[in-house]
């Protein structure tokens, strides 16, 4: 199975990329099946289930299932034309969809949220629906959005369970795990970031590969410096102030002091990544890494490396992309990074490790060490939970991006101390993420039902 480096860094639009990207990218698949369908459509409908349910409201899943429905599409998002769109949905309770003819819609009554159990499939299962004039469903279809913007319908889910063990990707390098990537790596003499390299040029040219990390990077660091910028309360009703630009303001001040302590670059590389959720809480446009959730760590530990370690060259932010990418690869194809199905250990524990190994490699590290770090980074966010306060992706996410950032950074460092050999491999880390997330109780599951979500005030 390939899963390319666009497809952890996905461009798209905050506040989630599982319940605010997935939902909108399921109402496009909705309306190409719906155009190359023989039916004479009249309305829509759509009803949410599991995690899409409980935090629906707080990750703007109702929005963005709606502006999905409408033709909407997470990369080329327009927050102007957005609410302009909504408006007159809300109002006229019609959707004019690209292709197709005016369907009713009422967003109070054809859009649901189931709060019981959860679809089969996923906790993030979504069910779409086409009803005729009369108002009978002439087309139904499951999706399940599985992670990262990612999302599958029911048929696609259960035949990429079925082959996910069996199937190799047509590239030069084709590893499903960290063993096999250090066993290629040592036989070819290559880099982790070679080989990825080379089986992303198996799809498309150098040019476009160049082309498309450079816009993913401009994009990361376009959306720190917007954060840094941003002031006033952020969305959602609990009230959180942005509290990136204070920061950057005052650790400007502080530059040249003699008095700074050493962990000051701790606030640095913590400033960049709160900014990039700052962003993503406001339901600006971030780059799933690989989530939005956990957007805030990758770009933070390439700022932290660009602007203050000395040697760092932008030319090598290729070569970091293509090796976290690698990694992130790996724990979402043996375990998840979906937070509703394993908890933020697969969210910002999946981004510290793609960081740390990112990190690693373009500090010199073997593709032992840079394994090593990415183990190192995961190990130690293992179990962690997922509670947003309110069902906002702001309490403990943007904090919780800053400590993923300084955690990558501290493993990289650990793994570049050493030779690359220890005693938990990466594929062991990433499996017993897997059964952890298995057996967590489905409250911690970015349901809004436990820990911090239930002894937090909400208002």
């Amino acid at each position: 199975m390939f899963l390319s480096v666009f497809d952890m860094f996905k461009v798209g639009v905050g506040p989630s990329s599982s319940h605010t990207m997935g939902p909108m990218v399921a109402g496009a698949m909705f309306l190409a099946r719906l155009r190359a369908s023989p039916f004479h459509p009249a309305g829509l409908r759509a009803s949410l289930h599991g995690s899409l349910a409980f935090t629906g409201v707080g990750h703007a899943t109702d929005r963005a299932t709606i502006l999905g429905l409408a033709g909407f599409d997470p990369a080329t998002y327009d927050a102007e034309k957005a609410e302009a769109t909504l408006a007159a949905i809300r109002e006229t309770r019609t959707i004019h969809a690209p292709g197709l003819p005016p369907l009713r819609f009422d967003p109070g009554a054809d859009l649901m949220f189931d709060y019981g159990p959860a679809l089969p499939g996923h906790a993030n299962g979504m069910i779409l629906r086409a009803t005729d004039a009369q108002g009978d469903v002439i087309l139904q279809e499951t999706y399940y959005s599985i992670g990262g913007g990612f999302v599958l319908t029911d048929a696609q889910l259960a035949e990429a369970g079925g082959a996910k063990k069996k199937a190799r990707a047509d590239v030069p390098w084709p590893f499903e795990t960290a063993a096999e990537m250090l066993e290629m790596a040592q036989a070819s003499g290559l880099t982790i970031a070679q080989m990825k390299r080379a089986n992303e040029l198996a799809f498309r040219s150098t040019a476009q590969l160049e082309e498309g990390m450079a816009r993913i990077w401009q994009v990361m660091r376009d959306c720190i410096d917007r954060g840094m910028a941003g002031t006033g309360i952020l969305p959602g009703g609990l009230k959180v102030r942005r509290r990136a630009h204070g920061i950057h303001q005052a650790l400007l001040a502080e530059r040249g002091l003699n008095m700074t302590p050493p962990h000051t670059i701790n606030d640095w590389m913590s400033l960049y990544a709160m900014a990039v959720n700052e962003e993503n809480a406001a339901g600006g446009q971030v780059v799933t890494a690989p989530t939005n959730g956990a957007a805030g760590v990758v770009p933070a530990v390439i700022r932290y490396w660009l602007d203050h370690v000395p040697g760092a060259a932008p030319s090598r932010v290729g070569e970091f992309l293509l090796t976290a990418a690698a990694i992130g690869g790996l724990v979402k194809h043996n375990a998840s990074i979906s937070g509703a199905e394993c908890g933020c250990q697969a969210e910002v524990g999946a981004a510290a490790a793609m960081a740390a190994a990112g990190l690693a490699a373009v500090l010199g590290g073997t593709p032992e060490q840079v394994e090593n770090a990415a183990e190192i980074a995961l190990e130690h966010h293992l179990g962690m939970t997922c509670d947003p306060v309110k069902g906002l992706v702001q309490v403990p996410c943007i904090e919780r991006n800053g400590l993923g950032a300084i955690k990558a950074v501290s493993a990289a460092s650990l793994a570049l101390r050493g030779d690359g050999i220890h005693l938990v491999s990466l594929d062991v880390c990433i499996e017993t993420m897997r059964q952890t997330g298995r057996d967590m109780h489905e409250k911690y599951k970015e349901t809004s039902l436990g820990g911090l979500a239930v002894n937090v005030p909400n208002c």
